[in-house]
């Protein structure tokens, strides 16, 4: 078995793990990351969204996402360069989350006036004279396009909050590609089409073995293969202590013509729409991502592989998607054939990720990251980093949890928010929303 030595390895080169690898090979760790597909981003990163927006449950979910904003304005200042490949862009459009019962919109204001992000509440007449094709009708609770009641009037009108930053990413898979780039510029080497077969230690992780023969020698390794999170962690014999676990969970979002004049003035529009269970976006060619949020009316489709799924769009989900969008935004044309993707989400158990060490030291997690976190990207490499720097210089995130002034804004946040061992987040949605 051939040996290769680094200062770390990071499993998984989707938009976390490149990220990760980023921010270590910065701080000047040699480090090895290795992924079984062929390429950085191709798996769920190749499937998000990449919404860019603000509006969580916790500060540290509101700080995190105004930090990233500023860095996915920056963006090359952020990778320290450019990339042969090009650079993913920033499109900001604006925001609007609709009301549904649950929103404790008093808390999300209060932390939005904390961390600067900037909104306005508009009520209905607002959105008709604003957003024209936006039909703001309530609908609550979501349904099943089976339900007769699916197209009942509407029983009152909602109010919304606009952020005017929120705006979506252009190429996710490229911005996983840009970070890889960057990683490279400090030394980062990185292995496609690597499986990893075992997780080898004594005291600690000492690196990982792959199913050609090459055993990685590292003192730290990192988890961020997404949706293959739990059979790695198997690997290195974790989780047990962990009250947070995370799950794959088949996903699909779809694409259709964008109706004329939506968004205004063509720059676009993002609309998340917990009443009626949906949530979509316009793409620069004129598209719109429609994908859903959730709803209890839809029964969500975990995996016991994620390996094991249909990589087709079905029908089912489609007309339910875009109907309730159409529901929305009455001008739009719902094609009879689905055109989209489906891919696997990594999720936990509250949709909050899981950045922490583990009982194994040296063995550190990014789990639990898919449908929210893809903006976040950008200060992830910087939490894990700070966690690892701490911790292996002899201190315990577990009971002395790493607070980090993040470089941007100035806010302070506490890594114990991640933590494996954290209780259930009842405060969040349990859905894409976190």
């Amino acid at each position: 078995m051939s040996d290769q030595n680094f200062d770390a390895v990071v499993i998984g080169a989707g938009v976390m793990g490149c990220s990760i690898a980023h921010a270590l090979a910065a701080g000047g760790r040699r480090v090895c990351v290795v992924e079984r597909g062929p390429a950085a981003g191709c798996g769920s990163t190749s499937a998000s969204s990449a919404v860019i927006r603000y509006n969580y449950s916790t500060w540290t979910g509101v700080a995190a996402a105004w930090e990233s904003k500023h860095a996915w304005e920056e963006w090359s200042d952020h990778l320290g360069g450019g990339d042969e490949a090009g650079l993913a862009r920033f499109i900001k459009t604006g925001g609007l989350l609709l009301d549904s019962p649950g929103q404790d919109r008093a808390k999300v204001y209060e932390l939005f006036d904390r961390a600067g992000v900037p909104y306005a509440d508009w009520d209905a007449a607002t959105i008709r004279e604003r957003l024209p094709l936006v039909d703001p009708g309530r609908h609550y609770p979501p349904r099943a396009i089976t339900d007769e009641a699916f197209f009942d009037e509407p029983t009152g009108e909602l109010s919304g909050c606009w952020m005017p930053d929120c705006g979506f990413v252009d190429d996710p898979q490229l911005a996983a590609h840009n970070l890889m780039t960057a990683a490279v510029r400090h030394g980062a080497t990185f292995r496609f089409r690597a499986t990893v077969n075992g997780i080898p230690a004594r005291d600690r992780v000492t690196g990982v073995d792959l199913a050609d023969g090459t055993r990685l020698s590292a003192p730290v390794v990192v988890n961020a293969s997404g949706p293959h999170s739990g059979v790695v962690n198997q690997l290195a014999g974790v989780g047990t202590d962990f009250s947070v676990s995370t799950r794959p969970l088949r996903q699909e979002v779809h694409e259709v013509r964008a109706p004329e004049g939506y968004g205004g003035e063509g720059r676009g529009l993002l609309i998340a729409d917990p009443d009626l269970g949906t949530y979509f976006r316009t793409t620069p060619g004129g598209g719109l991502l429609v994908g859903g949020t959730e709803p209890e009316c839809d029964p969500l489709q975990w995996l016991d592989d994620p390996d094991d799924y249909h990589i087709h769009p079905t029908k089912a989900v489609y007309d339910a998607q875009l109907y309730r969008a159409a529901r929305r935004v009455p001008s739009l044309t719902v094609p009879h054939t689905p055109r989209g993707i489906a891919g696997v989400y990594d999720v936990s158990d509250d949709w909050i990720p899981v950045y922490d060490k583990t009982a194994l030291p040296g063995y550190y997690v990014a789990i639990g990251t898919s449908g929210n976190q893809f903006k976040n990207a950008p200060v992830v490499g910087m939490f894990l980093t700070a966690i690892i720097d701490a911790c292996e210089n002899g201190r315990d995130h577990d009971t002395e949890p790493v607070q980090l002034t993040l470089p941007r804004t100035g806010h302070e946040v506490d890594l114990a928010h991640y933590s494996r061992r954290r209780p259930i987040n009842h405060d969040s949605s349990f859905s894409v929303m976190g």
